[in-house]
């Protein structure tokens, strides 16, 4: 994957092999349930008159089915040094059929083979929109030979190569401009809400779109090293180290294998020294089965299908437990700016009038040339202008400067300082620019009239969550932003936040997560493509959905479907609550367990005894586990509702390729 450049590229063997196992395991999965239905209905039903033999059948049906989903990879994690639920399920499942209990041998594997078959299929599906990344770059590129100007494959162009980039056009590699002056829409690959002036000199992104005249860029890198390919490798790796950490329930059963068998053996040994060797390796089967972890096994995931079930209604899609275990213990939430805390949508915030003009007609002039503008900026003029506007003739962008048009018979230039003269309004254009906006200058007939601030503004209702993230959870919050350092900290500050990272690239994002990880559980909350490394690197990634990328989406564990962040307090509560009910489950079934397997080891108990008791440990913890369907009402301590409106998902569609 890593010398891919662009999306519609075919998946890779490797992606074409994991789709494969993941169907391979659903279908097993579901052959191993509908057998143990079969299996219990023959044997209890009388459909089938005595029923045994068709019961049996069917029992074995289901341990084929269910066990080779998981048996073979615990038999493999043995050799190799790794003890977990799978390993105790195979174990327990032997026990029973050397018992001549294929029921019960049946349902662990049916069990088991469906809650492992669904969480692998939650991790793939999670993972294969992560290449619509690279759909940012073009299949082709124009690359200038001399005098000529020829259009090759992407993967072709190399380091020296010169790109010729037109306005419009997203720019294939990462490089330099060598001459020509542009406007960058960096949004996709940054994260900075405020296109930025490019000149002879300066690098540029892969992805970044051309919002100005013709320029031509010196490759730096190949397209299989560029900026996105970087990020896909990022989130690839990330994603791996994810999927190789143990779950909660793995680390309980790491050291219980191992006594199990133990206890089990010596059972066998001593009895058969001290007393009839026949009786005691059939008490050491019973204990196997005793400590057969049906309830431990599914303590975790219907706790999890019942608090995901939770979690969508209210508008949020959970990607399987671990991603709920991981942000139950988050004490650190990074946020991404623009997107996350702001609304990536540029508002004019002041106007600033000199001497002898007037607001409303800096506004006007300002919006009448930028009305023939497709500048990012040009809408938020037109839209704070209002009214009626006049007609401008004679417009002409200056790339990378402003723009210049004649209305009303006066010439009017807008534009950034230092293309128009600030005159005596440079003290007011300093003080809006340490407060994080964007500022163009209004010019008319050689006179400067006036200034205009423009900013990506906070979302409303920011503030509040991040005042309930740090006073009623006890989180710390820090805010990871692409854009410039003023910028950034002026939405810090009125967010309430101390800790503001600015001018951040992907992989610096990526680097403070990291960094963050090193003191506690980091969850972070992104929206944009250059926030999906971090996303994956964090222990808890959570994306804004609607608004977002699909490839934040993809690289998160969490997607939020509205577009408000009031879900994240309640968000960390549930996970709380669930990892609490998923404590008790565990508990619960490792007390039977100790308690079952003494009684088994003496006699007290028979097998018909040990299975009913897990047959009724089974129903109290699903019973238990349900209780996670009612322990969240996302948004509500805000007073919002997160079901996505139709204003959300219009701001969504506007914002698809913004981060």
């Amino acid at each position: 994957m890593a010398d891919a450049c662009c999306g519609g590229e075919p998946a890779s063997i490797d992606d074409e092999v994991a789709g494969l196992a993941d169907r391979w395991k659903m279908i097993a999965a579901a052959v191993a349930a509908v057998a143990w239905v079969v299996g219990m209905f023959a044997e209890h039903g009388g459909a089938f008159g005595d029923g045994s033999a068709v019961a049996d059948v069917a029992f074995v049906v289901a341990v084929v089915a269910g066990g080779s989903t998981f048996a073979p990879g615990a038999v493999t994690g043995l050799l190799r040094g790794r003890l977990g639920v799978a390993l105790l399920m195979t174990i327990a499942g032997v026990g029973a059929i050397l018992l001549g209990q294929l029921g019960e041998a049946a349902a662990l594997a049916f069990l088991f083979s469906v809650s492992e078959a669904l969480e692998e299929w939650a991790i793939t599906k999670s993972r294969r929109g992560l290449r619509a990344v690279l759909q940012l770059v073009p299949d082709t590129a124009t690359i200038r030979r001399g005098d000529d100007q020829i259009e090759v494959p992407t993967d072709e162009v190399g380091i020296g190569d010169v790109l010729v980039v037109r306005a419009g056009e997203r720019i294939a590699t990462d490089g330099t401009i060598r001459s020509g002056r542009t406007t960058l829409d960096v949004s996709a690959v940054t994260g900075e809400s405020i296109p930025v002036d490019a000149e002879p000199g300066d690098a540029v992104l892969a992805g970044s779109v051309n919002g100005g005249g013709l320029v031509d860029v010196e490759v730096t890198a190949p397209s299989s090293d560029s900026t996105l390919a970087r990020i896909v490798r990022a989130v690839e790796e990330a994603q791996d180290r994810k999927g190789r950490s143990q779950r909660l329930a793995d680390r309980i059963a790491k050291p219980l294998v191992p006594g199990i068998l133990v206890v089990a053996a010596a059972i066998a040994i001593i009895g058969s020294l001290l007393g009839d060797p026949g009786l005691w390796v059939q008490r050491a089967l019973v204990v196997l089965v005793a400590a057969s972890p049906c309830a431990f096994a599914i303590a975790v995931p219907v706790t999890v299908f019942a608090s995901i079930g939770a979690a969508t209604r209210a508008g949020l899609v959970v990607k399987g437990g671990a991603a709920l275990e991981a942000l139950a213990l988050v004490d650190t939430v990074a946020l991404d700016k623009t997107g996350t805390l702001t609304r990536n949508q540029p508002t004019v915030i002041d106007t600033i009038a000199a001497p002898g003009a007037d607001e409303r007609d800096v506004r006007t002039l300002a919006a009448a040339v930028e009305s023939n503008s497709d500048h990012p900026l040009a809408a938020a003029i037109v839209a704070a202008a209002g009214g009626s506007i006049p007609s401008a003739a004679d417009v002409q962008t200056i790339a990378g400067h402003g723009i210049t048009g004649v209305v009303e018979g006066s010439l009017v230039r807008v534009g950034k300082p230092g293309f128009v003269d600030t005159d005596h309004l440079g003290d007011a254009v300093e003080r809006l620019q340490r407060d994080g906006a964007t500022v163009v200058v209004v010019e008319r007939d050689g006179h400067t009239i006036g200034a205009i601030a423009i900013r990506d503004e906070l979302r409303p209702e920011a503030a509040a969550v991040v005042q309930q993230l740090r006073s009623d959870l006890d989180v710390r919050v820090v805010m990871l932003s692409g854009d410039n350092t003023a910028t950034a900290a002026a939405i810090g500050r009125d967010a309430g936040i101390d800790d503001v990272r600015g001018g951040l690239l992907p992989a610096d994002k990526t680097a403070a997560v990291v960094a963050l990880q090193t003191t506690g559980t980091v969850a972070m909350v992104g929206d944009g493509i250059n926030d999906a490394p971090g996303l994956a690197t964090a222990d808890a990634g959570i994306a804004m959905g609607v608004g977002g990328t699909d490839v934040a989406v993809e690289a998160a564990d969490i997607a939020i479907m509205g577009d408000r962040l009031t879900h994240l307090p309640d968000l960390l509560r549930h996970a709380r609550r669930t990892r609490s009910i998923m404590l008790q489950n565990l508990a619960m079934s490792g007390l039977i367990i100790a308690v079952l397997i003494p009684v088994a080891a003496t006699g007290l108990l028979g097998l018909g005894a040990v299975v009913a008791t897990h047959e009724i440990a089974e129903i109290v913890v699903i019973l238990n586990a349900l209780r996670a369907r009612g322990s969240i009402a996302v948004g509500h301590s805000a007073g919002h509702a997160l079901t996505p409106t139709p204003a959300d998902h219009a701001a969504g569609d506007k914002r698809a390729v913004h981060a």
